[in-house]
């Protein structure tokens, strides 16, 4: 149903949001290990940790959840990560520490194009060789790891059956400034201004980028995966259009640190997230299109003759639901 901007509370935020925010936002203190193996009853759970050139952290993460969770707590019954192509010693790093590890390029291989990549093509590869009713996916780059990350985000979905996916929501420092939030630059400067302008149920999201969710696989095989930077933004207005804003929730996961991007490198995030939403707004029939958006982005360095300009390609390519990829359907029969 339309929202009707007029009908915005006090606070400045939607009636709808407000109570939202009321009913489907906790803490990850909420969700203690024992007591969500209580709720767990027959459910199972994998972790994904998708990974690209993370050897200095993959190790540390999976070590941590093998121990909490898995030996002290059996709350997660796989621990997977995807390497995404790496060139350093992530994928050791990972099996050393007790992960099962999947080269991105080699799950389902028939549909291998090298144009597909990024963060959002390993994690829809991930529900290919994974079976757990609930998946977590947690980044690779974390520092500071804890394992109330996993059960923070288990929590809702465990306790819950009519939530079906769950966001993080954390502080996000960024070394060297002195504000808490001062890393969360994409995030404040393109998709929330985007959530606000077209999707405004979404605007109590704290984190809308966030790396770490989770979701039922029921959920996440029915929705399509942005191979690249903007899957995080798409899986967010997809599920809404999907199911509705009360089966999402957040949970506060206190403070999130790990390696920053230049701003040159956040500018490409950017227009892919863009990208990402022009497609849902044509999809969704929000806008009538009159041009294609143009993929290049063009940025500049200074070199010996002045600034130079460099292009890059920011479009998005878009792997269907899984459910509909004959290979993996096949599997579930």
């Amino acid at each position: 149903m339309p929202v009707n901007v007029a009908d915005r509370g006090r606070a400045g935020v939607l009636p709808e949001v407000e109570a939202w925010l009321s009913r489907r936002t906790s803490s990850a203190a909420d969700w203690p290990a024992r007591a969500l193996l209580s709720e767990k009853g027959r459910a199972t759970v994998s972790v994904v940790l998708p990974a690209r050139n993370e050897e200095e952290t993959v190790g540390e993460i999976v070590s941590a959840v093998r121990r909490d969770l898995v030996e002290a707590v059996p709350l997660v019954d796989e621990l997977v990560v995807i390497d995404s192509r790496s060139s350093d010693g992530t994928a050791e790093q990972a099996l050393r520490a007790g992960a099962k590890v999947f080269a991105q390029d080699e799950i389902l291989p028939e549909l291998h194009d090298p144009r597909y990549d990024g963060k959002g093509e390993a994690l829809w590869k991930s529900l290919a060789v994974t079976t757990g009713d609930l998946v977590v996916f947690v980044d690779a780059d974390l520092r500071e790891f804890r394992t109330s990350f996993v059960t923070g985000l288990l929590g809702p979905l465990l306790t819950d059956p009519a939530v079906g996916y769950v966001k993080a929501c954390y502080d996000r420092p960024l070394l060297g400034a002195r504000e808490p939030n001062a890393g969360g630059r994409v995030t404040e400067l393109v998709a929330r201004p985007l959530l606000n302008l077209h999707w405004p149920l979404l605007a109590g999201f704290v984190q809308p980028l966030a790396g770490e969710y989770a979701g039922r696989r029921a959920v996440l095989e029915r929705v399509p995966f942005v191979t690249g930077y903007g899957v995080e933004l798409g899986l967010l207005i997809d599920l809404l259009d999907m199911l509705g804003l009360d089966a999402l929730a957040q949970v506060d996961l206190g403070r999130r640190v790990h390696s920053h991007q230049s701003t040159e490198a956040l500018g490409g995030m950017a227009g892919q997230i863009m990208h990402t939403a022009w497609a849902r707004l044509e999809r969704q029939d929000k806008i009538v299109p009159l041009h294609e958006p143009s993929t290049r982005l063009v940025q500049f360095e200074r070199g010996p003759a002045g600034h130079r300009p460099l292009t890059r390609d920011v479009g998005v390519a878009e792997r269907p639901p899984m459910a509909s990829v004959p290979q993996y359907a096949s599997r579930l029969r």
